[in-house]
């Protein structure tokens, strides 16, 4: 699975060693593809850098390398399934689906929540916690 990363996981991450952490370690050894775009990590090094200290930069920065970092040319207009969101964060679900990933997680349930589970364009909106629901439980096709 091509799973997209929103800032605030990355900074999350890198933040302190709790469950976004290990969600993280566990789904870069259970070989899904972790994915941002460039904006957004640029985005997770400034707030790390304003708000967490030198630690939390040099694991963000070990992290990225973990990651697929692409730059992603954005449509000029919003695509319908996009006008749901606030106009900032449509590039975060525009990226996720400009580089063909399964899903997004982010812990932004302010703007993100009421898409939480819903697919769009073939990706997937999870909050953390779903998508470690969603990897641990054991897929319909195996029962």
């Amino acid at each position: 699975m091509r799973i997209f990363l929103d800032a605030n996981v990355l900074f999350s991450a890198a933040k302190s060693a709790g469950a976004i952490r290990q969600l993280l370690h566990e789904l870069h050894a259970g070989n899904h593809g972790l994915v941002a775009d460039e904006y957004l990590a640029t985005e997770a090094r400034r707030n790390v850098i304003a708000k967490a200290g030198s630690d939390a930069l040099d694991y963000l920065e070990a992290l990225l390398t973990q990651i697929e970092v692409s730059a992603v040319q954005y449509p000029a207009t919003a695509q319908t399934s996009l006008l749901w969101l606030p106009e900032n964060d449509r590039p975060v679900l525009a990226a996720a689906m400009a580089l063909k990933c399964d899903a997004l997680v982010t812990g932004d349930r302010t703007h993100f929540g009421s898409g939480y589970g819903k697919t769009f364009d073939g990706v997937t909106v999870f909050s953390p916690a779903q998508l470690a629901q969603a990897i641990h439980s054991p897929s319909p096709e195996a029962s």
